[in-house]
C-alpha cells in the first residue's frame, strides 16, 4: 500500500518529476523502478484530485451581452464540446 505523500502541490510535482527522471535512467534497478512507479502513480492521483478541487473553486469574470461584468463558475473549455 502506498501512503499519501506530504507537501504542497509544487513540492509533489517536483517529486513526481524526480521520479520520472529516475524511471528514465536505464541504470535504475527493476525493483526500485517498480517502487518509484507506484509512488509516482500515487502522487499523480493526489495532484489530479487537488487540481479538480481548485477547478471547482475558480470563478471567472465575464462580460454579458450588455458589456457588464458578471461572475461565472469556471468550466473547462474541453467539457463544453
Amino acid at each position: 500500500m502506498v501512503k499519501k505523500t506530504s507537501g504542497g502541490f509544487e513540492e509533489k510535482l517536483g517529486k513526481l518529476e524526480e521520479i520520472v527522471g529516475k524511471l528514465e535512467d536505464e541504470n535504475t534497478p527493476i525493483e526500485e523502478s517498480l517502487s518509484l512507479f507506484e509512488e509516482g502513480v500515487a502522487i499523480s492521483r493526489e495532484l489530479s484530485v487537488k487540481l479538480e478541487e481548485v477547478k471547482r473553486k475558480i470563478e471567472v469574470l465575464r462580460k454579458d451581452a450588455e458589456g457588464k461584468l458578471k461572475l461565472e463558475t469556471f468550466e473547462n473549455e474541453d467539457s463544453e464540446q
